[in-house]
């Protein structure tokens, strides 16, 4: 039996625990006011009020009007939904619409384009990005043609934390848009979840026309996401039969998950500028500096500093991810192998292999990503356990 007070949680990018003010701001939502929004009786209204005093603190957040938030069952819906919902919006009788994205995106946006590749409705650009993760600027340019109509970059790499320079793209895009009519608009979106609890995330600043957010990746709730559309994009629902979310996202408004998602938003909002993340970021640089001098034929992957403060992606020679992650769980130690929403897949990170990784190099890569209730003793733990275990494993495997 594993000593609760030993264990140690480093999946933050995988899901945060939710935090103490935000369910109590939720839990109203939960009991008392749990009607329905879109009754219009006295219950389904008061929880709709709710609904709505929460989207406004989002657009707040965001820079944006209230209009432009459409809350969704997740991240992953959402990017569905303006990757999709963009395309099947769009009509271009010479050639099909074209889309540039990276291939290191989340399969939540990879999907979605390859879909619409197999379904013959679109073509797909994807863009390389260099040894450390980072996308160029002057690629997206050559990738555009007169008939892109969707840019889809990630804010934050979900695996190895490389930040996108979203705001230069944006820039760009923006001076491409005007020398083009105004039908032939390129569109900008950018998949913010694993950036918005440390990066700034004013759209006027970012020169997006689109974002996605999650909650349970902020310390707020499963099961809810956001999706900013710039007024006057063209985006076709992708969920029909109820007509929530002004018609673009139908079924019961999950009243308490939006609550949440907003109180995990203003959360950030309200925290002393840089100094949580100084700290997350000094126990990340103990643990990198920790892990490369003491286990040898280790590397960092992605870049050494142009990288999410909590983020920490390395790959061991001779040793297979997933054996490392089951042997640290038995020590009461949380890791990943990359997206836990590709946990189960034995392929090797996609994400990896772009950086040039080999197939092997990839299988024996490890991500380990640090939170809020994230202390020392847990750095000091691991730094004391994986060395042995990685020399155990070697040992069995014959490295």
């Amino acid at each position: 039996m594993i000593d609760n007070k030993k264990l140690c949680y480093l999946d933050y990018a995988a899901t945060t625990p939710i935090d103490r003010g935000v369910l109590k701001e939720m839990m109203p939502y939960l009991k008392e006011k749990f009607g329905n929004p879109s009754s219009i009786h006295q219950w389904g209204q008061e929880a709709m009020a709710g609904v709505e005093v929460a989207r406004q603190k989002v657009a707040n957040f965001l820079n944006c009007t209230s209009e432009e938030i459409v809350f969704t069952g997740s991240a992953t819906e959402a990017n569905n939904l303006v990757i999709q919902g963009l395309i099947k919006s769009i009509k271009i009788t010479a050639e099909k619409p074209h889309i540039i994205t990276s291939q290191t995106e989340h399969d939540a946006i990879l999907r979605p384009c390859e879909v619409l590749e197999e379904e013959g409705v679109a073509e797909v650009t994807y863009l390389p990005v260099n040894k450390e993760g980072f996308i160029e600027s002057i690629d997206v340019k050559e990738a555009i043609k007169e008939n892109t109509v969707l840019v889809s970059i990630m804010y934050a790499n979900n695996e190895i934390g490389v930040i996108q320079p979203i705001a230069e793209i944006g820039k760009l895009i923006g001076e491409c848009n005007q020398l083009r009519k105004a039908e032939a608009k390129i569109y900008f979106h950018t998949d913010a979840v694993q950036a918005v609890q440390y990066l700034n995330c004013n759209l006027n600043k970012l020169n997006v026309d689109s974002m996605t957010l999650s909650a349970h990746k902020i310390y707020g709730p499963k099961g809810v996401g956001a999706l900013y559309i710039r007024r006057g994009m063209p985006v076709r629902p992708m969920i029909l039969g109820g007509k929530q979310e002004s018609g673009m996202r139908s079924g019961t408004t999950n009243a308490a998950g939006i609550i949440g998602l907003a109180a995990a938003l203003k959360m950030i909002k309200n925290q002393t500028p840089g100094a949580k993340n100084k700290n997350i970021q000094a126990l990340r640089d103990k643990l990198i500096s920790g892990i490369l001098k003491t286990i040898p034929d280790t590397r960092l992957n992605g870049s050494e500093t142009n990288r999410l403060p909590n983020n920490v992606n390395i790959s061991f020679k001779g040793v297979e991810g997933e054996g490392m992650v089951i042997a640290l769980d038995q020590e009461g130690i949380a890791v990943a192998t990359g997206s836990a929403c590709s946990a189960k897949n034995l392929q090797p990170s996609h994400v990896l292999l772009a950086l040039g990784l080999s197939h092997e190099e990839a299988h024996g890569s490890l991500r380990l990503t640090l939170g809020k209730y994230t202390v020392q003793r847990e750095i000091d733990k691991v730094l004391k356990v994986l060395p042995l275990i990685v020399a155990r494993l070697r040992k069995i495997s014959g490295h």
